[in-house]
């Protein structure tokens, strides 16, 4: 069984070919600058021989000029099938459609609900639409499936998905906290498994990116999480900002700003970008930090806080701690957020080994016989949606 998963972005695509028969992974590959006439980038790996290919200065003016260039690859010199139709289903890592939690084929039932799903995650959802339109008319023969990101958090108890409004805004609107990453949180929870023998059965994911949450995770489920309603909610992002007072909107729009405006404010100039003036990214803030950039220095800090701050919150949720995991860009690249979570995380057993903690490939970090261990996963979000997809087919 061939399974392609894609990852559609506002201005980008990437594709991953696996054959599920041993789960192995065919090609990987990236479109960037997706709406370019002649800046577009087109990388590909044949994972099989290592075969690499790179254009530069292309025009994919649209995703279905992206989405061809690949599905040409894959049949040509350095391909690894002989026919295009060979792929059986491509996945999705969908974000949210509100009637639908889970993994389900993409009809136009489900379709019309993630459309309705982008007054939520406007950012994901409608760029997953228009990539699944092109998958469905170049590729009429595979099944086109959703691996919903909410789904992982569908085993969090009521009580904690519920928020404080009127009950009826739930049963009428569907206000509630649904949860994101759940595909990086999903994949924590299996690989933890596998290294520790099932040893840690109470863990925190730490899912940091230009996205991030925290996920508590109990015996390879999730019991609560940062993120809520959307993922303009939880830590602070890239360039989202995260968990605020919400009566900060109404008192702006007194005070003269547009509806706009303050949308724009907290989902594309919040986060690290809104705090900073520098960045939304963390490379970049380290070296305005070195430079003597205050303003970034005070957007770290305040991320930290958060993610302390959440941790905490969900240790005392799980009862206690087994594993600290870090995954995502930041979580696996950032050496120096990782100390100085686990720094602050200290009196909750974390005993980091600051030689283990250099580096950004699998490894636990912190010091043998450390009474909560810590542990870097980089994500596979891509295995995570191809075992899902791979078992709806076997389902029929």
């Amino acid at each position: 069984m061939k399974v392609l998963i894609s990852n559609a972005g506002s201005t980008s695509l990437k594709f991953k070919l696996f054959n599920m028969a041993d789960e192995t992974a065919l090609c990987d590959a990236r479109v960037e600058r997706v709406g370019s006439l002649d800046s577009a980038i087109f990388t590909y790996i044949n994972l099989q021989t290592g075969a690499k290919k790179r254009l530069e200065g292309l025009s994919v003016p649209e995703y279905t000029d992206g989405i061809n260039l690949f599905l040409r690859e894959l049949t040509g010199e350095n391909g690894v099938l002989e026919d295009i139709d060979e792929i059986e289903a491509v996945g999705f890592k969908t974000v949210i459609a509100q009637k639908f939690l889970g993994d389900h084929e993409l009809t136009d039932e489900v379709m019309a609900d993630l459309a309705r799903g982008a007054r939520i995650a406007p950012a994901h959802n409608l760029p997953y639409i228009e990539a699944i339109n092109v998958f469905k008319r170049l590729l009429p023969s595979a099944r086109m499936v959703g691996a919903f990101e909410t789904d992982f958090h569908k085993t969090v108890p009521f009580e904690r998905q519920v928020y404080s409004v009127p009950y009826a805004w739930y049963e009428k609107y569907g206000i509630r906290r649904y949860g994101y990453h759940g595909a990086s949180h999903g994949y924590v929870a299996e690989r933890i498994a596998s290294l520790t023998g099932g040893r840690a059965r109470r863990v925190i994911s730490c899912h940091l990116g230009g996205s991030g949450s925290l996920c508590a995770i109990l015996d390879g489920k999730s019991v609560d999480s940062t993120c809520g309603f959307s993922l303009q909610s939880g830590l602070p992002h890239s360039s989202r900002a995260g968990d605020i007072d919400p009566y900060i909107f109404p008192f702006l729009l007194g005070e003269g700003l547009s509806a706009e405006e303050i949308t724009r404010g907290i989902t594309k100039n919040g986060g690290l970008l809104g705090v900073s003036g520098v960045s939304g990214d963390m490379r970049d803030l380290e070296t305005a930090i070195a430079q003597g950039n205050e303003r970034a220095r005070l957007a770290v800090e305040m991320y930290l806080h958060a993610i302390i701050a959440g941790a905490g919150a969900l240790y005392a949720v799980l009862g206690g701690l087994d594993a600290l995991v870090f995954t995502g860009g930041i979580g696996e690249n950032s050496a120096m957020v990782r100390a100085r979570v686990c720094h602050a995380l200290a009196h909750l057993g974390i005993e980091l080994d600051e030689a283990k903690n250099e580096g950004a490939h699998e490894r636990r970090i912190s010091r043998d016989g450390s009474p909560a261990e810590a542990w870097v996963v980089p994500a596979n979000e891509e295995i995570n949606v191809a075992r899902r997809v791979a078992a709806l087919l076997r389902r029929g």
